[in-house]
């Protein structure tokens, strides 16, 4: 049920207000250095930070990314390492293996399994790891490396799994599930969303598990698999939420707001961030809720969702924002560079305050254990010097000695014509989430322009995109390449391409001699999603395997044909 058909519970509008600006000066990031990123960090009890470089190695580095080890894999990796009480390293890499390093960065073991690691392995009390597979299996995995049992799924898993105090395990997949299972692995229960689950469940204090969906909604659901409510966004939410000291499900969607939820399902508070947001927020210890965007901007929040600050990077961000025990942000921009920030606070000690609930990434509920120890941790970090947040005011006006004015020259007026479009830019990814979409539609931007015919859309978009019998269509290598898919085959009716074991064949057209495929064959295309987003320009985005890649369109603006959880074809008007 949505939140509006629970008894006794009046929903608020989910339609954000506008926002203030910022009201104090952003801090300065102290360290940046091009490290070939490609994971989310994690960080130790000491600072020290972990993740995969697009070099296929995992590395780790001290607090101020200086690298200590680093140990090879067989192929790139997304997922967050997680780091062992011992300060040990599991971490899993696109060749479809797991590696346990010890804190030296010497193997202890690795397991292969049946298909690509997308989703950040959880850590069990007892040193055993659980892990979900593209292949579609959660393998429970011994602290010796032994598989201990299997589960079958039957759909790709991109969601992290997530551990209850009782040992039950949650997770997403890509047959629009959620799933309970036992310690054991045996099946407790499972809830159907209404579209795919990239989202990686989170834990409050009472055991409710918070996801998102690419139905475009956040979902609640108790411990014994009861739908409690669900609340409408924009567009998918691909995120995954975090539930606050204070008990508040913050979570962003693809249509640029954060929104902040209670236990009920109602809205307390929403922000509007102005880009898509993919990327779990984080609380600090004083209340602040750092988020970044897809467009590349760090978002920080006080308790009650205004901005305090935002620091534009220009660069996409589609990972979270780490948090040291001593205060330190980190956080990787397009091309793999770590930003940090020091003299900030720590992680706030709750339910499930950053993504997997840990900076080192378990994955599990806090223990009493675990809270009393991560609040010592913290208060020791707390006694570092903080920076303190410097009010944004404007700078004074500079006096300047009046200068003579002149009459200024007659000029015969200039003769306009209408402008003309920018030439549309290749297309290229813009976005992509880890571990990552009607019921409500997304606000839409009033069009610039006057509506155009098919012909004329064709005719201001003759190198990117093309429009023909009301279809849109994109070039099939481009795009291929944008989506990283193999292109096996063209012909001049058909290419075949790669999606992962499977060779799939599209229909092309040719125009001009070059082959296009069309958004409906594309949408079409096993695990792809597709969905229009007109703000801050049309762009087409596709969602494959975790990965969302947007397409400028270079048009006025874009209806969909059908309205229904994904789009089969657009109509540009």
């Amino acid at each position: 049920m949505t939140a509006a058909l629970m008894p006794g519970v009046a929903a608020q509008s989910t339609a954000p207000a506008p926002q203030a600006p910022p009201t104090f000066v952003a801090p300065k990031i102290d360290v940046f250095k091009e490290l070939r990123v490609i994971s989310g960090v994690s960080v130790t009890d000491t600072g020290d930070l972990v993740f995969v470089g697009s070099d296929a190695k995992i590395h780790r580095t001290d607090a101020s990314g200086s690298e200590k080890w680093a140990y090879p894999v067989g192929d790139l990796g997304r997922a967050y390492p997680v780091i062992t009480p011992q300060g040990g390293v599991i971490a899993a890499s696109y060749d479809d293996t797991v590696y346990a390093l010890d804190a030296a960065g010497k193997l202890q073991w690795k397991l292969k399994l049946d298909g690509d690691i997308y989703a950040t392995p959880a850590l069990r009390s007892d040193g055993s790891v659980i892990v979900a597979t593209a292949g579609g299996t959660v393998y429970a995995i011994g602290p010796d490396g032994r598989a201990l049992w299997t589960y079958k799924v039957g759909a790709p898993v991109f969601s992290s799994p997530a551990l209850a105090l009782d040992g039950t395990i949650y997770f997403g997949a890509q047959n629009n599930r959620l799933y309970a299972l036992s310690p054991a692995g045996t099946p407790k229960w499972t809830y159907t969303a209404g579209s795919l689950v990239f989202s990686s469940p989170a834990l409050d204090a009472q055991g409710n598990i918070y996801f998102g969906s690419s139905d475009r909604r956040v979902h609640a659901v108790s411990p014994a698999g009861t739908p409690l409510w669900t609340v409408p966004t924009g567009l998918f939410v691909n995120a995954s939420p975090i539930v606050t000291r204070a008990g508040l499900i913050v979570v962003g969607s693809y249509d640029g707001t954060l929104y902040a939820l209670n236990a009920a399902g109602q809205t307390v508070w929403s922000y509007v961030a102005g880009q898509p947001i993919a990327a779990s927020a984080a609380e600090l210890s004083d209340g602040t809720v750092i988020v970044p965007d897809l467009g590349g901007t760090v978002h920080a929040l006080n308790a009650r969702g205004q901005a305090l600050w935002t620091i534009p990077t220009g660069k996409k961000i589609d990972v979270g924002v780490s948090v040291s025990n001593q205060g330190s942000l980190y956080f990787v921009t397009q091309g793999g560079a770590l930003n940090i920030i020091t003299k900030q606070r720590p992680l706030a000690v709750g339910p499930w305050t950053t993504f997997h609930a840990r900076p080192d990434g378990w994955g599990r509920a806090l223990s009493p254990q675990d809270t009393q120890a991560l609040t010592q941790a913290r208060r020791t970090a707390a006694s570092a010097p903080v920076a303190q947040l410097r009010p944004l005011t404007p700078p004074a006006p500079v006096a300047t000695a009046p200068t003579p004015t002149r009459p200024a020259p007659t000029r015969p007026a200039p003769t306009t014509s209408a402008p003309q479009s920018p030439a549309p830019s290749p297309a290229s990814p813009v976005a992509t989430t880890p571990p990552g979409s009607a019921l409500r539609p997304a606000p839409v931007t009033p069009p610039t322009a006057p509506a155009l015919t098919p012909a004329q859309l064709a005719a201001r978009a003759v190198t990117v995109v093309k429009v023909q019998d009301q279809q849109v269509f994109l070039p099939v290598q481009d795009t291929a390449a944008a989506l990283r898919l193999p292109v096996r085959a063209v012909g001049v009716r058909t290419a075949t391409l790669e999606l992962g074991t499977q060779r799939v064949p599209v229909n092309v057209r040719l125009f001009g001699g070059q082959p296009y495929v069309s958004v409906a064959e594309l949408a079409a295309l096993p695990g792809m999603q597709a969905a229009l987003v007109n703000r801050p320009s049309p762009a087409l985005t596709l969602t494959r395997a975790g990965q969302v890649t947007a397409f400028p369109l270079n048009l006025p603006t874009l209806v969909s044909l059908t309205r229904g959880k994904e789009f089969p074809d657009i109509l540009p008007r």
